[in-house]
């Protein structure tokens, strides 16, 4: 389940990376300040900035669907079972795409707190 948080949490980083980045750029009193010591290592290659770019979209859209489908469950059993099935595709779709989960966790949690490494992903998007 651990996994399933870390991917979801990931997707709405990514989709927060595809709506939301401009506005943090201009107003980054709007971003709580992380100690020195608690922040996550930032040296990432392009190569690899540019999957967690790709992948994250791919992300977005399985998010997406998946929280449709949970929020059309009926009971916990149906929920706990869409909710397997997501993190399958989210584990499917990081790894396909050159990755491994706890690569893409590191850079999503990389890019939640440090802003020039969220610009450098957010460029990757773009392009």
């Amino acid at each position: 389940m651990k996994r399933m948080t870390a991917l979801f949490s990931a997707a709405l980083l990514s989709a927060g990376l595809m709506s939301a980045t401009a506005h943090a750029q201009q107003d980054p009193a709007a971003a709580p300040e992380q100690p020195q010591a608690a922040a996550p290592a930032t040296d990432f290659t392009d190569e690899q900035l540019e999957q967690f770019a790709e992948v994250s979209q791919e992300i977005v859209v399985i998010s997406q669907e998946y929280t449709e489908r949970l929020q059309a469950a009926e009971d916990e059993a149906a929920q706990q079972e869409v909710q397997m099935e997501a993190n399958d595709k989210m584990v499917e779709a990081v790894e396909k795409g050159g990755l491994d989960v706890d690569t893409f966790n590191a850079i999503g949690m990389a890019v939640q707190q440090d802003p020039e490494l969220m610009q450098r992903v957010q460029e990757k998007v773009e392009s």
